[in-house]
């Protein structure tokens, strides 16, 4: 039985919310049962405000959502009960559109629309910052992921070495020295002249690896090509495909919006930057089959990091789904090969039910983000425990490295493979790293 909901797994499953075509559906299409909590005419209920990007730009980051959602509204169907008390449970999820300004205005109608007792959030700085914000600024307790914690803590306006301003806000994810890790024990399986062109863009993703990742690769013996930060959203890169060619690169790696990375792809291979290139590193675009198969043939062989994956040897505390049942399920009711958000999202629900269930009170927005400085909890991104975080307010979790390859079996044309662990070793590594132009 999934552990606290008194229901099998199977059963938790079918219970996610599966419609026409076999695609999950939440929000306002959802069919009843899930429109609203189950009844309980005596008890509180508890509202969890959940923002991602569903449209956009990262609308791939969001393509799991759906079905996640199904699962965590099936696991709280029963309620969740704190000191006692039974509490109905309703999840009410909103669209960021992958712009901050939405992502802001979305918060806000939680906040005070809506009354929630917590939200949850994911997905890039354009969409967890505001949010963050938004939360803290209310004194809600928000918990987020998938952002590099140093664009969610710094970029937020906290300061090295200074106390935490933030008292309702808390975030787990890889960081600077998870790339800096996952790269230095990837790079190597390849012979090359360690010459690294890097196209970092001046958003808060691409500042924050500027400022900690580029010195990190440098004292590691790396020579960066650096053609300066870019603006989201250019469409003429000619200028710096001439300097990488000019300076030998042959490894690239880039942390854009998915549109730019293919067109810059696209016209580096037009421009024949891509025939000297033996590893195209990427990072923020490139985590999911649907971007990498929307280039075709240029999408084989490049080399990612992935935060979660079906391999990984960890369960979900909410739902009791293995990682393995989580990628196979959301294959099954979506047709769709597995997507790493699906770790994450779900690993949110687990934080989020946890620290309602610590807090002892979990009207209480203060005693709520109180139980999460010190919460620990089990997730299919492995154990998270803030009492040991790199700053306060935060825990970072393994991106081990590896690559998308053309499938040899199966329905799907790619398939991914961890090819390094240094970050985790529990997490199996399937084959070693192979040339972009193999």
């Amino acid at each position: 039985m999934a552990e606290g909901t008194g229901i099998s797994r199977r059963e938790l499953i079918r219970r996610a919310g599966i419609g026409a075509g076999g695609l999950a559906i939440s929000g306002a299409a959802a069919p009843k049962v899930w429109a609203a909590p189950r009844v309980y005419e005596a008890n509180p209920t508890l509202k969890i405000g959940f923002v991602s990007p569903l449209t956009g730009a990262d609308s791939g980051f969001g393509e799991p959502d759906p079905y996640v959602i199904g699962l965590a509204k099936a696991a709280l169907s029963k309620g969740l009960t704190v000191g006692g008390t039974t509490y109905a449970v309703q999840i009410v999820d909103k669209d960021a559109q992958s712009t901050p300004s939405v992502a802001a205005q979305v918060a806000n109608d939680l906040i005070q629309g809506d009354n929630v007792d917590l939200i949850l959030t994911t997905s890039t700085p354009e969409v967890v910052n505001p949010v963050s914000d938004a939360a803290e600024a209310a004194g809600v307790p928000c918990v987020s992921t998938t952002v590099p914690w140093q664009a969610w803590y710094f970029g937020r306006g906290a300061k090295p070495g200074k106390p935490s301003p933030f008292h309702y806000t808390y975030h787990f994810c890889f960081g600077v020295e998870n790339f800096f890790d996952t790269y230095t024990h990837l790079w190597p399986q390849v012979p090359t002249n360690k010459v690294v062109g890097v196209m970092w863009p001046n958003d808060a993703d691409g500042n924050a690896i500027r400022s900690g990742l580029g010195p990190l690769l440098t004292k590691g013996g790396y020579t960066i090509v650096d053609p300066g930060a870019y603006q989201d959203g250019t469409n003429d890169y000619s200028s710096q495909i001439a300097l990488f060619k000019s300076k030998g690169i042959q490894i690239f790696n880039t942390f854009p919006i998915p549109p730019d990375f293919a067109t810059f792809w696209r016209q580096a291979a037009q421009q024949g930057l891509t025939k000297q290139i033996k590893i195209a590193q990427i990072a923020k675009t490139g985590l999911f089959v649907s971007q990498v198969s929307a280039l075709g043939s240029l999408g084989y062989n490049l080399a990612s990091g992935a935060y979660w994956g079906p391999t990984w040897p960890y369960t979900s505390s909410l739902t009791g789904i293995s990682s393995k049942e989580l990628g196979a399920g959301y294959t099954k009711a979506t047709g769709k090969q597995w997507n790493q958000q699906a770790g994450a999202s779900l690993a949110l629900f687990d934080v989020g039910a946890a620290a309602l269930r610590a807090s002892g009170n979990p009207k209480d927005k203060t005693a709520v983000a109180n139980a999460m400085k010190t919460l620990e909890v089990k997730t299919p991104l492995g154990s998270l425990n803030w009492n040991k975080g790199p700053v306060p307010n935060v825990v970072d979790t393994p991106i081990p490295g590896g690559q998308w390859i053309k499938a040899t079996s199966g329905p799907f044309s790619y398939e991914w493979v961890f090819c390094e662990h240094s970050d985790d070793p529990s997490i199996p590594i399937q084959t070693k790293l192979i040339p972009y132009n193999s």
